[in-house]
């Protein structure tokens, strides 16, 4: 039996935090400064990870492997799964050569490049966020602004920013759904509170969007564009999260912002879309003149001269989204069907760790326990989806197959850096490196209002899950709370705005842009691009959520 000692090195929280941490150091530094390959980075902040729960913390070596191995198993089944599947969704079109429609259909709406970011980015990969989440949305989305003409590292960019809104409510608000059954909060007043955080951010990522694709003169001549999705996604986000549904609010609050995108557009054309368009054209031809990308991009077809659409092409080229959008929703919220899906899950008690690994309280940890989601996982929803679109597309199994085995290849080293980085996660949060981290920062007495938030941020970073970050940190959220004299509810919350912000950051998601767009080896330039939109959103967090608990106190719904 093990049980985690807070404060393993001379009794002292700090220094004990300061040890603690370096694996997430090793990230940073491997990622952000010595430029390293993904995989590279994950698999040495593993191994120090591995040495100071060991070496620290004095964890059996035995249960340091099998730590290890199960959050292996966990970044390969579900997490990557669920990547490799929909990069397979996309690429069945781009063999069938409808995404040549697909583009065409959204050249329809606008050609204007500050607008496709919009449309695609935010409220399309919100909805994908809302309804599948675990990096579906920054997949998919990646590689139809590839399709439409932005060069990889602008579209893994522009996805990853975007993707920073919807995340809280993701996956039918599982991260809130999480938090509540841990904290025993109800999960609606959590979400009711996050419901006064998130939408500050939403309401402005969509110029963040056009400040990254065109620059301060794209800011200037789509302004009232971005403002208008931005505020009515956010003011969808706050009447859906405290007056509606809880699990429905991404959802709303995506199709409004796309229906107010739509709806503007046919009464107003912003300047400059033509100048934009031919920066985008002369940028993407400056970067396919370069070296390829040692064959990590998408499947290539050749590109063919196509006829004035039918409503029959665009319905095709629209129907592998629509089908996701179908299943999904189905899947979530049919009560009967989700009620079957979540009874095929199967639970694995890890061998050899099970009943080992105890928490800091004493008590047998629960997350020894794996849950293999075989049917129900986003995953294999996708898988489906990706074969019934193969058979209205009329590709042969032998494409289809060709098109799955070329993406798995492409893909090796992803899947490495990610299980690497679930294996990471567990390692720091089975030995007690995480809780220490926590609980050091939890100290702080009632300043913690500021930088509870920071904990959120950590937890997503680390895992590339707001609902892992909760499942981390919501119960230490809580407890600090109630020493420290605050809001309980409110710092819960808080620990879910806070990972909306580090996702972005986390090597997992950061791979999974990288291998959407071709770009596998260059994480950490993607890294470096947006690690500052990261600390800024963060920081602007931490000054609302620490105004909340004090003089913006009137803000927090009552429960």
């Amino acid at each position: 039996m093990y049980t985690p000692d807070l404060a393993p090195l001379a009794g002292s929280l700090m220094l004990s935090s300061l040890v603690a941490i370096l694996p997430l150091l090793t990230i940073f530094v491997t990622l952000g400064v010595l430029r390293w390959k993904a995989h590279w980075a994950g698999l040495s902040a593993l191994a120090v990870a591995g040495l100071v729960a060991a070496v620290v913390y004095g964890m059996p070596l035995d249960l340091v492997a099998l730590s290890a191995s199960q959050g292996f198993a966990f970044g390969l089944f579900p997490i990557m799964w669920i990547v490799l599947n929909a990069i397979w969704l996309y690429e069945l079109t781009v063999r069938s050569g409808r995404f040549e429609d697909l583009r065409l259909v959204i050249d329809k709406i606008s050609d204007d490049p500050r607008v496709q970011a919009i449309i695609i980015a935010f409220c399309f990969g919100g909805l994908l966020e809302a309804l599948a989440g675990f990096g579906a949305p920054v997949a998919i989305t990646g590689v139809m602004l590839m399709a439409v003409g932005f060069t990889a590292m602008r579209a893994a960019t522009v996805v990853l920013i975007a993707n920073t809104a919807p995340v809280a409510f993701g996956a039918i608000a599982i991260p809130i759904i999480t938090a509540g059954n841990l904290t025993g909060i109800p999960y609606q007043h959590i979400g009711a509170i996050i419901g006064h955080q998130a939408p500050f951010l939403a309401a402005v990522v969509p110029l963040f969007l056009v400040l990254l694709v065109d620059g301060r003169r794209g800011v200037r001549q789509l302004w009232p564009l971005a403002l208008v999705v931005g505020l009515v996604f956010a003011i969808s986000q706050y009447l859906s999260s405290n007056f509606v549904s809880v699990e429905l609010t991404d959802i709303i609050a995506s199709l409004a912002g796309l229906g107010a995108a739509v709806l503007m557009l046919r009464v107003w054309t912003p300047a400059g879309g033509a100048d934009a368009l031919a920066n985008m054209h002369r940028e993407r031809e400056s970067e396919q003149a370069d070296a390829p990308r040692d064959g990590t991009g998408a499947v290539a077809v050749a590109t063919r001269t196509l006829p004035a659409l039918t409503p029959g092409r665009v319905l095709l080229a629209l129907f592998p989204y629509l089908l996701v959008i179908l299943v999904f929703s189905a899947s979530k919220l049919v009560p009967a069907l989700s009620a079957f899906l979540a009874s095929t899950d199967l639970k694995i008690h890890w061998p050899g760790l099970d009943g080992r690994v105890l928490t800091a309280a004493g008590e047998v940890s629960t997350s020894t326990v794996y849950t293999l989601q075989w049917l129900s996982s986003p995953g294999t929803l996708l898988l489906l989806t990706g074969i019934v679109v193969a058979l209205v597309y009329r590709l042969s199994a032998r494409d289809a197959v060709d098109v799955y085995v070329t993406n798995l290849v492409k893909m090796r080293w992803s899947i490495l850096t990610v299980a690497a980085v679930l294996a990471l996660a567990y390692v720091m949060n089975q030995s007690g490196q995480t809780i220490t981290i926590g609980t050091w920062i939890a100290g702080t007495g009632a300043a913690f209002a500021f930088l509870s938030p920071i904990l959120g941020w950590l937890g997503t970073a680390v895992t590339g899950s707001d609902t892992s970050a909760n499942a981390l940190f919501a119960t230490l959220q809580q407890t600090a709370a109630e020493k420290a004299g605050l809001d309980p509810a409110l710092l819960v919350a808080a620990n879910t705005s806070g990972g909306v912000v580090g996702k972005m950051i986390s090597p997992q998601n950061l791979t999974i842009a990288a291998t959407a767009v071709g770009l596998v080896g260059q994480e950490s330039a993607i890294f470096r691009r947006v690690i500052w939109w990261s600390l800024g959103m963060l920081v602007a967090l931490c000054l609302l959520v620490g105004l909340q608990s004090n003089v913006l106190s009137w803000m927090i719904p009552a429960p």
